[in-house]
């Protein structure tokens, strides 16, 4: 065994990578992220004193979110990178400890000649046994590791959509007084079960204060997403391709590209930049080219543009592969060989070289033809609401079925596609992230004018589906939310997926159902224990769940 990893929905045989990733990092990369994670540990130990003290300091602020974003899955593969993020912790823990020797505050006695405020970067560390020594394994406990690893993936969540606010000026200090409570939590022998297991439900809380956070500051600085036909064609002229997540970043793009003739589209989780005003304003925003991120292997063949990597998600190439030479980096992603374009001092990244790039190359291959249509989340359903609520008193709509999370390479996925098709008439499919690719091209048609698929955005907008229940059940005066006809069926792949999972969980609803598979990090137990307290189950085959969800 030279490295573990099982934080994805995809690791191996549904135990954990032991080997290399199924996603495709190296041993040495996976070892990395785990020093990486315990160097942000290490960060905490001090930077949560002197935040208690109201001391803060912006630097912090952006790599406690960096630094676990880096490690999220399918977000960094350079092992350089990630070494240099690790100095930088050790750097900026030395800074701290000299900013509380300043303020007079004595560092909490439990961390006084710990190794997390002591270690050191060397190259020549033996990563697979730093690895063992501060990664999953560290801990023998398999109930207390499970509680674990469920705070720090909730964790990682949270840092991902919590990078996003950040980049657009949005910070909330309470937040990250939980964020470093959370995580130096996940190296303390002191707690029992019990308290990991209230630490992971308030690990959910916060995920909602984050995810309310970020949809609060894009719609601030874009406006409130509206229904949107989008384009799924291509143009005539040369192209950018902007795949991940950041909408700063695909405003930057389209500010530097109008007028050049170089036109931008969106790639996967990038879809939902067309929803929001100020973004859609721009005419060369001319459309959306392909499908889920696992298919940009052969999608960024034909696009024959340059490819700009917000955030995750990355497909190693083939060895094939003709595009390496065009794929620019940004933030928390990174891979050995493709190009790194870093902000300035403002913050802004200058795209130069990409429409430079783009002038040179052929016009993207067309693909696919049609409109898909988006735009729903909940400021957009609210707009609508009276129409919804007519259909549900009417009986026009029977039930809503919650499918938002993440859409992967699994076989068994396609299980999505055909519970779409198979689903009645009178039920809509509430959706957002890249599960929506299963079923989005469908023609699912409306109900009195409701589309059957209403997507509200990217996997965090999955906050809007709370919102919206909270809304109905103060509309129809229900009791609890889970007396709603509203069911939640859950796609999930990466460590976003679980923070949306914590969210729904800490607001109370139950019978969940996740898939493909229950994550391999979840214990028995906590899964028994899950189960009783929620109903939290996992898919089993569409016939059998369709008559569960519909009893």
């Amino acid at each position: 065994m030279s490295m573990f990893c099982f934080q994805c929905q995809e690791t191996a045989k549904n135990e954990g990578c032991t080997v290399k990733g199924v996603c495709g990092k190296t041993d040495e990369v996976s070892n990395l992220q785990d020093v990486l994670v315990f160097a942000a540990k290490g960060v905490a130990a001090y930077s949560s004193q002197l935040r208690n003290a109201g001391k803060r300091y912006d630097k912090v602020d952006e790599y406690l979110y960096r630094s676990l974003f880096i490690s999220i899955t399918n977000a960094n593969f350079d092992g350089d990178e990630i070494i240099e993020a690790i100095k930088e912790g050790v750097n900026l823990r030395k800074f701290l400890k000299s900013e509380l020797e300043k303020a007079g505050i004595a560092l909490d006695p439990k961390f006084e000649n710990n190794f997390l405020t002591t270690y050191e970067y060397s190259a020549n560390d033996d990563l697979v046994e730093l690895s063992k020594k501060v990664g999953v394994l560290r801990t023998e406990n398999i109930d207390v590791r499970s509680l674990r690893e469920m705070v720090l993936y909730g964790l990682k969540g949270m840092a991902a959509y919590g990078f996003h606010a950040y980049n657009l000026g949005s910070t909330d200090n309470d937040i990250y007084k939980f964020y470093e409570k959370a995580l130096l939590a996940t190296v303390d022998d002191s707690l029992s079960a019990e308290e990991l297991t209230a630490l992971v439900f308030e690990t959910g809380e916060y995920g909602v204060k984050v995810m309310a956070l970020l949809d609060g500051a894009n719609t601030s600085a874009y406006g409130t997403p509206v229904a949107t036909e989008v384009n799924i064609g291509v143009g005539k002229n040369p192209g950018i391709l902007i795949s991940g997540h950041d909408l700063k970043d695909i405003k930057e793009l389209l500010e530097q590209t109008e007028g050049t003739g170089v036109d931008v589209y969106t790639h996967s989780e990038m879809l939902p930049a067309h929803y929001y005003p100020e973004l859609k304003k721009y005419k060369h925003l001319v459309g959306n080219y392909g499908n889920a991120w696992y298919h940009q292997v052969t999608e960024f063949e034909t696009f024959n543009g340059p490819v700009v990597f917000t955030t995750n998600c990355i497909v190693p190439p083939r060895p094939n592969s003709t595009y390496n030479d065009r794929i620019f980096t940004l933030n928390a992603a990174g891979y050995p060989g493709w190009k790194k374009l870093k902000a300035d001092e403002n913050g802004k990244i200058d795209y130069t070289e990409v429409i430079e790039l783009a002038k040179k190359c052929e016009a993207p291959k067309e693909i696919e033809t049609g409109t898909i249509v988006g735009g729903f989340a909940h400021g957009q359903v609210f707009a609508v609401a009276d129409k919804v609520v007519e259909a549900v008193k009417s009986g026009a709509i029977k039930k809503f079925i919650v499918m938002s999370g993440c859409d992967a390479r699994m076989a068994r996925r396609s299980y999505y596609t055909e519970f779409a098709e198979k689903l009645p008439k009178d039920t809509v499919i509430l959706t957002s992230g890249c599960a929506k690719f299963r079923y989005n091209k469908l023609g699912l048609g409306d109900i009195n004018g409701i589309p059957r698929v209403l997507d509200a955005g990217q996997c965090n907008d999955s906050y809007s589906w709370a919102v919206v229940a909270l809304k109905l059940k103060e509309i129809f005066n229900a009791n609890d939310i889970n007396d709603l006809p509203i069911e939640f069926n859950i796609a999930w792949y990466e460590q976003k997926a679980v923070i949306v999972l914590l969210a729904l969980l800490y607001l109370g609803i139950k019978n969940i159902h996740v898939g493909p598979t229950l994550p391999a990090f979840i214990s028995p137990n906590v899964a028994k224990l899950l189960n009783e307290q929620f109903g939290l189950g996992s898919i089993t085959n569409v016939e059998d769940d369709l008559k569960m969800f519909f009893a």
